[in-house]
């Protein structure tokens, strides 16, 4: 682990890294699908929405884990800027690019082109949690599991950064395999991709320290993913059983 007080500039730079590759991801997808550039008008009012959307989403989800510390610093207009949540991020990137397209008159899914450079930046993004060790904040609970580690505080604790690495590097296996599928019905991959990535926050922020207790238990951002599932995840089975191959499958 890196020293606490590098911590965060470690953290902000593969912060940067997660944004610059999947941003040159993003392009490099549309390039090879011989699509425009995300310069032109509606173009950039997607990548815009999705980017300042997910700012936002970030913050306010952080803050609902942490209500405690914003009953105590609200007042303090440097507080706002701090704090990460990716579940935020990316239910905040999808109502930004929504917000976008209804501004502009778009109506075709467009959250398939993300899928992938999402994961990529999730991966990274990991990454910069693992090295920022305890001042990051999001290792798992105490375990004599034999892959624990220890954070620097001489506790073996769930490297719950690196288990999320593993999960999105198989979802990403997964969603490849199921793209050609899933491309019967425009905007599937994206849920497909959200629903288990909130559903995979469900369960691991279950083995991580809740910084503020709401009912049942659970975390404030436990609880954002069981809300999102509860609007997502219907829709989503729909589509799925919706799928025509599916059934070819089947009757095969």
């Amino acid at each position: 682990m890196i020293a606490a007080q590098h911590a965060g500039l470690v953290h902000g730079v593969f912060e940067m890294l997660a944004l610059g590759a999947g941003v040159a991801f993003y392009r490099r997808q549309r390039r090879l699908a011989g699509a425009g550039g995300i310069l032109t008008p509606g173009e950039f009012a997607i990548v815009a929405g999705c980017i300042f959307g997910a700012a936002i989403g970030n913050k306010l989800v952080f803050w609902i884990e942490m209500p405690h510390l914003f009953a105590l610093h609200w007042n303090n207009p440097a507080a706002w800027l701090g704090g990460q949540s990716m579940v935020g991020g990316l239910l905040g990137g999808l109502i930004g690019v929504e917000i976008a397209k209804k501004l502009t008159g778009i109506t075709r899914s467009t959250g398939d082109a993300f899928v992938f450079p999402v994961l990529l930046g999730l991966m990274i993004g990991r990454v910069g949690c693992f090295l920022a060790g305890l001042a990051d904040g999001t290792y798992g609970n105490p375990t004599d599991l034999p892959w624990g580690v220890d954070f620097g505080d001489g506790i073996s604790r769930h490297p719950t950064q690196l288990y999320e690495i593993a999960f999105v590097g198989l979802l990403w296996l997964v969603l490849r395999r199921l793209k050609p599928l899933l491309s019967a019905r425009p905007g599937l991959l994206f849920k497909t991709l959200l629903v288990s990535y909130l559903a995979w926050r469900l369960a691991v922020d279950g083995i991580k320290p809740v910084p503020y207790v709401y009912p049942l238990g659970l975390s404030g951002i436990q609880w954002v993913c069981l809300a999102a599932l509860v609007v997502y995840l219907p829709v989503t089975v729909r589509q799925w059983l919706a799928l025509p191959g599916l059934h070819e499958r089947s009757v095969a």
